[in-house]
């Protein structure tokens, strides 16, 4: 998508209204991604995200989480103090943080300690945290896949039906602790500053600790992103390999389903992508033989 796409005008009239709610001037804004949500840079190191409508508790939520971690010392992305947010406009939650320095993608065993830290943090007292949500917003991008046949929608129906039957009835592992949600790939990076740092808190939850371990653990089984010896020292810094769990087939294929979905919506709306969001369906359909696959590539 360009910054002149329809998706971009809609978020920065939200950008802009919030702005001019919290006292900043948006005249500079930049777009820097366009995707689940729109995120922009204002100069003096301010970030605005904008979120999808109804996402209002979601944002409170994230707003929470961040100034929870950043009191107990857990590095994540911090949200601009003195700012009453999220900031709600026209249903769009609007939230303000603090830019990071330069970073780039968290190695395997940076992404091991992080998760290892943020682990082994006692649940916040100040609010609830909700239970993990494996499934969330799944039926809204099957209901919208209009890149999609009736076929394909009909088989993903089928598929989401399947592993919530299977999630019921998950086994027992390591016990329950605060997750981060979706530590994939730019969401825990690595800053100049030597911090490795949490990104997108907005999934963050209560539930099993192998749910941010499958994370990597798929960049290896399933895609050969990173290598044998990668993932065994993200096993070695962590002091657990979720693959020999009798649960990590499910969570294995809920992620894996999941990221096919998200590259279903957003080749709804950018026919750019609707290459790779055939290949990801066919691969989870089991057409493109064993893991690993190759060809999955990034999508915004």
């Amino acid at each position: 998508m360009t910054s002149t796409s329809a998706a971009d005008v809609e978020s920065r009239h939200a950008m802009q209204v919030a702005c001019q709610m919290v006292g900043l001037d948006s005249r500079q804004a930049e777009l820097i991604r366009l995707g689940e949500n729109a995120i922009y840079r204002l100069p003096g190191q301010v970030v605005i995200r904008v979120g999808r409508r109804g996402q209002f508790a979601s944002a409170v939520k994230e707003v929470n989480v961040a100034r929870w971690l950043e009191s107990v010392g857990v590095p994540a992305v911090q949200v601009v103090p003195d700012v009453d947010q999220p900031v709600d406009v026209e249903d769009r939650p609007v939230t303000f943080w603090r830019e990071l320095p330069p970073h780039e993608p968290g190695t395997p065993s940076q992404v091991a300690r992080a998760l290892r830290r943020l682990h082994a943090v006692p649940r916040p007292a100040a609010f609830d945290l909700p239970p993990i949500a494996p499934f969330v917003r799944l039926e809204e991008r099957i209901r919208s896949a209009t890149a999609l046949s009736d076929e394909d929608r009909a088989w993903m129906r089928a598929h989401l039906e399947e592993l919530q039957e299977r999630y019921a009835r998950i086994p027992a592992g390591l016990a329950h602790c605060v997750v981060h949600g979706d530590a994939w790939v730019g969401n825990v990076v690595s800053t100049s500053d030597d911090r490795t740092v949490f990104l997108d808190l907005e999934r963050a939850a209560i539930g099993p600790p192998e749910w941010d371990l499958t994370h990597t653990a798929i960049k290896h089984s399933s895609f050969a992103w990173i290598t044998a010896e990668q993932y065994g020292q993200f096993c070695e810094i962590y002091g657990h390999d979720v693959t020999e769990w009798s649960g990590f087939r499910l969570l294995r294929d809920i992620r894996e389903f999941r990221m096919a979905c998200m590259a279903v919506q957003i080749a709804s709306a950018d026919e750019a992508y609707c290459e790779q969001a055939a290949h990801r369906l066919a691969c989870v359909r089991g057409r493109l033989g064993a893991r690993p696959w190759p060809g999955w590539h990034a999508v915004p």
